[in-house]
């Protein structure tokens, strides 16, 4: 007597939902990818401003430095422009609504755009990582670059929520100029593109009122770059409370542009 195969539905909605992710990732992947404007932003800067900054001058000791904190560059950029941009254009399009109209769970639309923004920001790690060892003589080992790449794909999360928030409050069509106008201040000002000490006095006291300083603070840390003093628990800290912060936020101005419309 054949034996009765017993199939729980939790097991089948799980698989769903995983199917539904890995397309939905897939097919947000490619759009990106297409996008010349998205994908020159967020791999072309960092790439070209470390080869024209980091390797130039034949320091290691800067390539180091700029490795590290032109991978956090490099995620902030493909979370802001991911999603800001992105979502902001799509409500602009109609594609939000239709999206939204769609039987496909909010969470996926979501999950797929901040998994996509990681990939994208793995692109781009790899792409330094290669120039670094290669043309500017930075030696890592196996440990340092797990490292790395651990740390700038936790970057995902806080800074795609931000991109969340930014693209419920700018103006479709002002999406990327006003990104630019948060994006490129705010990881001077958190020592992306320099030693936070060589910047004046004024940003080094603004600094830490920043996500990109506690986020570059954690990728220096990799290296001994990092700020002497600190804590690298109060830098989580601090990141998880800007999410909770930016989700909170982006979720309040969701419902209330809900119950306006």
């Amino acid at each position: 007597m054949a034996a009765a195969i017993v199939v729980h539905p939790q097991s089948l909605d799980l698989r769903y939902y995983l199917r539904i992710i890995v397309q939905e990732t897939r097919y947000e992947f490619l759009k990106m990818l297409r996008a010349k404007v998205f994908s020159l932003s967020s791999i072309g800067f960092p790439v070209m401003f470390y080869l024209i900054f980091g390797l130039t001058n034949h320091h290691v000791e800067y390539a180091r430095y700029l490795l590290a904190s032109y991978s956090c560059f490099g995620m902030v950029g493909a979370s802001l422009f991911g999603l800001g941009a992105g979502i902001a254009m799509e409500r602009a399009q109609g594609w939000l609504e239709l999206k939204q109209a769609s039987p496909m769970p909010r969470v996926v639309y979501l999950v797929a755009k901040t998994v996509t923004c990681a990939a994208i920001a793995l692109i781009t790690v790899a792409c330094l990582l290669i120039l670094g060892l290669t043309l500017g003589g930075v030696t890592m080992s196996i440990f340092e670059v797990v490292k790395l790449i651990a740390i700038t794909l936790a970057g995902a999360i806080p800074f795609s929520a931000m991109g969340l928030l930014i693209s419920f409050v700018l103006p479709p069509n002002a999406g990327p100029g006003m990104i630019n106008i948060i994006y490129l201040p705010m990881s001077f000002a958190s020592g992306l593109w320099m030693p936070i000490d060589l910047l004046p006095h004024w940003i080094q006291k603004l600094a830490p009122t920043l996500p990109t300083y506690h986020y570059a603070q954690l990728a220096l840390n990799i290296f001994g770059y990092a700020e002497p003093g600190t804590s690298m628990s109060l830098h989580w800290e601090a990141l998880v409370g800007f999410t909770c912060l930016l989700l909170g936020a982006a979720w309040l101005v969701f419902t209330r542009s809900e119950a306006k419309a």
